[in-house]
């Protein structure tokens, strides 16, 4: 049976819903203000929200259900909410919409259309939940965790995304020899149009031919003219994009999070970026910086879910490139 949290501080209207909702076939959960209601969703999980928008006497302004709605939609998993108004306070049933409600409705309600809202409300917040779970399963795929051996480097990366799907990309593209090249991105946004676009990247490096992919500048170029041309202007996406050769790091650093060098004697270096983001303009030019990679050597490339003051709000993303001494034994996994 799916539950419903109801929050209202008249009684009278707590038991009317709570009659209507039973005889629905719902489980409500009845509460007589915000905090109680909070409450009430933290712990249970309904399936959707019901409340009304002012709780203090003679009160119009619906400010304490504006802030309920604000710390629903701030949850993780947030509940779909309807809010109920009184007649003629159209611009607060607006401005709830706009803040992220599900559907309002007016006192004195209809029951008819008001059941009507709540069912279908919560079809459509399940059909999202469904679709989101589809793109992250897909993006998991493609986003899996990698732990590869290639010669005597390790290859290790790890994706957290901050929602369900995100805009960070990472790859690695396998060469001629112990060679490969790799990249990490993260493309403007968050969520679902993020994780659209980091789709859309990531088949571009696919469709370039493997020997592109030892060319950074050529092939940045390339992908750039593409990107630009399938996004919307405001679209971007910051790369670090890397070959490794025989001892030596080939590398453009476009607007990225500088990436850190920590040799095996303990000195520190950064590669910093150099070049602008891909995507901003419709052509692109920029030169690559390269570097010497010894036994001992550790590279540290991170998106920059990981320096944002707040690293919940963002993806993370990281890669480590690790030169060992001594070779490895076990088969090297295939790689794209």
């Amino acid at each position: 049976m799916q539950s419903i949290v109801v929050c209202d501080d008249q009684s009278d209207v707590l038991d009317a819903l709570g009659f209507l909702l039973k005889g629905a076939g719902y489980r409500a959960e009845l509460t007589a203000g915000p905090s109680e209601a909070l409450e009430a969703v933290l712990r249970s999980r309904p399936a959707l929200v019901l409340t009304d928008m002012n709780f203090t006497r003679d009160t119009t302004s619906g400010a304490e259900g504006l802030a309920l709605l604000e710390a629903l939609r701030a949850l993780p998993e947030p509940p779909p909410v309807v809010v109920m108004t009184a007649w003629g306070e159209v611009d607060l049933a607006v401005e709830a919409m706009r803040r992220g409600a599900a559907d309002f409705v007016q006192k004195p309600w209809d029951n008819a259309r008001l059941l009507a809202s709540l069912e279908r409300c919560i079809l459509e917040a399940n059909s999202q939940r469904w679709e989101k779970d589809a793109a992250r399963r897909v993006q998991q795929r493609l986003m899996a965790p990698e732990i590869r051996r290639l010669g005597l480097i390790e290859y290790r990366a790890s994706f957290e995304p901050a929602q369900e799907v995100g805009g960070d990309y990472h790859d690695l593209f396998q060469l001629p020899g112990d060679s490969f090249s790799f990249v990490l991105a993260d493309v403007s946004g968050k969520g679902m149009a993020a994780a659209l676009l980091m789709a859309n990247l990531q088949a571009l490096f696919h469709a370039q031919e493997p020997e592109l992919r030892r060319q950074p500048v050529a092939l940045l170029r390339r992908i750039n003219a593409h990107f630009h041309a399938a996004t919307a202007p405001e679209h971007y996406c910051t790369l670090f994009y890397a070959v490794y050769e025989s001892g030596h790091l080939r590398y453009v650093n476009c607007g990225h999070p500088a990436a850190t060098l920590q040799r095996g004697s303990g000195v520190q270096e950064t590669l910093d970026a150099s070049e602008r983001p891909i995507g901003l303009f419709a052509e692109w030019n920029g030169q690559e910086q390269t570097t010497s990679f010894n036994p001992g050597d550790q590279l540290i490339v991170l998106s920059d879910g990981y320096t944002e003051a707040d690293e919940a709000l963002d993806d993370r993303t990281r890669i480590d490139l690790l030169f060992h001494s001594q070779p490895d034994n076990p088969t090297t996994s295939a790689v794209h």
